[in-house]
C-alpha cells in the first residue's frame, strides 16, 4: 500500500477577542494526532490560513496541560520546524491528500470557521470521498460547508465539539464568537457529547470529530482506522 498523505490544517487567528489575550491552536490537540499519524508512517502536511508559524494558545503549554505527545513535541526539533513553516491554506490542493484533520484551540472560531479556502478544501474533500477529521472547537470548520447537493455536510449528522458546558467552565462563554454546541444544532447536526473534559470521538461516514483535548488521540486513531479499512 502506497504511503497516506494527511493534511493538517491549524489556526493562524492569535487575538482571544478584545480581551488583550492571546488564543491559537492547543499544543495537545496537534501533538496527539501528530503522533499518531506518524508512528503509522503517515506522511504529514500542515498548512494555515498565513501559512508559516501558527500561533499557540499559551494557556495549552502550561504544565497542567502537558502530555506525553507534548513533552515528545517539545524534544522535537524537525517537528518544531515543520509547525514553524506551515504552507499557506491558498496553495493547498486537496486532490493531494487522503484525508484532513484540524487541530483545535480557540482560534479556529475565528479564522478557520468563516475561511474560504478551508471551506472549499472540505467541500473538495468529501466531494472525491475524502475522511474529514477534526477536534474540539476545530469542528466550527464544518459549520459552512456544504455537500455537492447544497446541504450543510453536518446537517442530519452525528458530530461532537467543544460543549457549552466546557466552554462555561473555561470562562470564555462570553467571549468567543459563537458557542459551537449551539452551532452544530443550529446547522441541523445531531450533536452528541460525554461528560465534560471526557475523551470522546464520533464518526459518521466521511465525518470524524473529537470533544475535546482529550479526545484528539481517538480522532486520529478513527482516521487512520477509516484509511486503512
Amino acid at each position: 500500500m502506497s504511503q497516506l498523505n494527511i493534511l493538517m490544517v491549524l489556526t493562524s487567528h492569535s487575538e482571544l477577542g478584545n480581551t488583550g489575550e492571546k488564543t491559537g491552536f492547543w499544543v495537545e490537540e496537534f501533538a496527539a494526532p501528530y503522533y499518531v499519524f506518524a508512528d503509522a508512517g503517515v506522511n504529514i502536511t500542515l498548512a494555515s490560513p498565513a501559512g508559516g508559524q501558527p500561533p499557540v494558545d499559551p494557556k495549552s503549554e502550561l504544565p497542567d496541560f502537558q502530555t506525553d505527545a507534548t513533552r515528545r513535541f517539545d524534544a522535537d526539533k524537525p517537528a518544531q520546524q515543520q509547525l514553524a513553516a506551515t504552507l499557506p491554506l491558498s496553495e493547498i490542493k486537496a486532490d493531494d491528500y487522503d484525508a484532513v484533520f484540524f487541530p483545535g484551540g480557540h482560534g479556529p472560531l475565528w479564522d478557520l470557521t468563516e475561511d474560504q479556502h478551508s471551506i472549499a478544501l472540505i467541500e473538495a474533500m468529501i466531494r472525491s470521498n475524502k475522511p474529514v477529521s477534526a477536534v474540539c472547537h476545530a469542528s466550527a470548520v464544518l459549520l459552512h460547508a456544504k455537500d455537492s447537493t447544497g446541504t450543510a455536510v453536518v446537517k442530519d449528522r452525528a458530530v461532537t465539539g467543544f460543549s457549552n458546558s466546557e466552554e462555561a467552565a473555561v470562562q470564555l462563554t462570553e467571549i468567543v464568537p459563537f458557542l459551537l454546541e449551539d452551532a452544530l444544532l443550529a446547522a441541523g447536526a445531531e450533536y452528541q457529547k460525554a461528560e465534560d473534559w471526557h475523551a470522546f470521538a464520533i464518526q459518521d461516514g466521511l465525518i470524524i470529530t473529537g470533544q475535546n483535548p482529550a479526545s484528539s488521540e481517538l480522532v486520529a486513531e478513527k482516521l487512520l482506522g477509516h484509511l486503512n479499512g
